[in-house]
């Protein structure tokens, strides 16, 4: 009787794992149906040798016929040719003004770093992103292709009379801006230190009509006059202020480090919105967003971007370099997160090259001009 009994349990406990043994069976060849059908799919939608033909969502095929030669499939060597900022069409200057017809931005290069206080170099900056490749055309967080819905050219560089004068190249500047603004082209430039950023202030704004400013750096910039001058990159954001050019209380300044707070006491008292990295690093990217947001409002708006705002570890191209900075994805975090304001033009600012022999920082720059440019397309205004 104990015989059988055991007989009988082993039975059935085979019986069990015959049948869940014809289960997997019946599982494993209903998987290996699935599977080939959805090979034979996918071998018959996407077999075709011309890209174009292998993508079928209307958004993104569009994107694709402004970068592949449809009766080829090829696309352009973004190592070949001659190279422009985000790999625009160049468009020659000419005395007339006609190079700005029919333009909505023009992308333009200041090679100028006469109001620099420490290491020089970011007359080289124009140049450096211009040579990285392969930054755009679709952004996709914005959902958007700049050059799709916007006609944009790199129109080249600031014309300068010289090179010694740095008073003389800053009226320069804003003689160059006010010609792209009388055409209602919005500027998006390269710099050259952040001296130039106070003429394309004074071309854009006035104390009758003056922008807003969203500012992201290391530094305040709203520094006084020192060493017999009020001209340099310490306090372009100051004098914007004094000559009626940007509204300090449609100001807001970003990742602000380092140890020259004693002389950025102009910025509070004149109603600018502080946020240093440690209000960053508390309150996270949404909410400097918000702040941003609710400060410049929907007035017209100008971003300025100095790349030491960003942590040398990503950037340390740049003159005047202070750790603890952004990272490259907070930066873009945060200028995405701008889109819908009214956008005036934009600027990136202080990349010094020659300190950073990987390129690492060329591309953080050529990116955030990126960044700024998505903005500046798809402003309401």
């Amino acid at each position: 009787a104990e015989y059988m009994g055991e007989y009988f349990k082993n039975k059935k406990k085979m019986r069990r794992i015959t049948d869940q043994t014809q289960i997997l069976i019946r599982r494993s060849s209903t998987t290996s149906t699935a599977f080939s059908e959805n090979l034979k799919r996918l071998r018959s939608k996407y077999n075709s040798e011309i890209q174009s033909e292998t993508v079928f969502d209307p958004h993104f095929k569009s994107v694709l016929s402004s970068i592949f030669d449809s009766s080829k499939g090829n696309r352009k060597l973004p190592f070949s040719g001659v190279p422009t900022f985000l790999a625009t069409p160049h468009r020659p200057q000419t005395e007339n003004d006609n190079f700005l017809d029919n333009l909505d931005i023009g992308i333009l290069g200041i090679p100028m770093d006469l109001g620099v206080t420490n290491r020089p170099g970011a007359r080289f900056g124009p140049r450096a992103v211009r040579d990285i490749e392969r930054v755009g055309p679709y952004n996709h967080f914005l959902k958007v292709a700049p050059t799709m819905i916007k006609k944009i050219a790199d129109i080249g560089d600031v014309p300068f009379r010289g090179r010694y004068n740095l008073v003389e190249s800053l009226e320069d500047i804003e003689t160059f801006i006010k010609r792209l603004k009388n055409k209602g082209v919005k500027p998006l430039s390269v710099g050259g230190d952040h001296s130039v950023t106070y003429p394309i202030l004074k071309a854009l704004g006035n104390e009758q009509s003056p922008i807003g400013l969203i500012h992201i750096d290391a530094h305040c910039d709203t520094g006084g006059a020192f060493d017999g001058t009020k001209f340099h990159h310490g306090g372009p954001m100051r004098l914007a202020v004094l000559d009626g050019c940007i509204d300090p209380k449609r100001t807001i300044q970003i990742g602000i480090r380092g140890s020259s707070e004693m002389i950025w006491e102009f910025s509070k008292d004149s109603g600018m919105t502080v946020i240093h990295i440690e209000d960053v690093t508390k309150n996270g990217v949404d909410w400097v967003i918000e702040q941003a947001r609710k400060v410049v409002g929907d007035g017209p708006t100008y971003i300025s971007f100095d790349v030491d705002g960003l942590d040398p570890s990503f950037c340390p191209g740049t003159g005047t370099p202070e750790v603890g900075g952004l990272t490259t994805r907070e930066a873009q975090q945060i200028i995405r997160g701008l889109s819908g304001i009214h956008c005036v033009g934009g600027d990136v600012v202080e990349l010094a090259p020659m300190y950073d022999s990987t390129t690492n920082s060329q591309l953080a720059a050529a990116q955030i001009l990126f960044e700024i440019l998505s903005i500046i397309s798809v402003s309401p205004k």
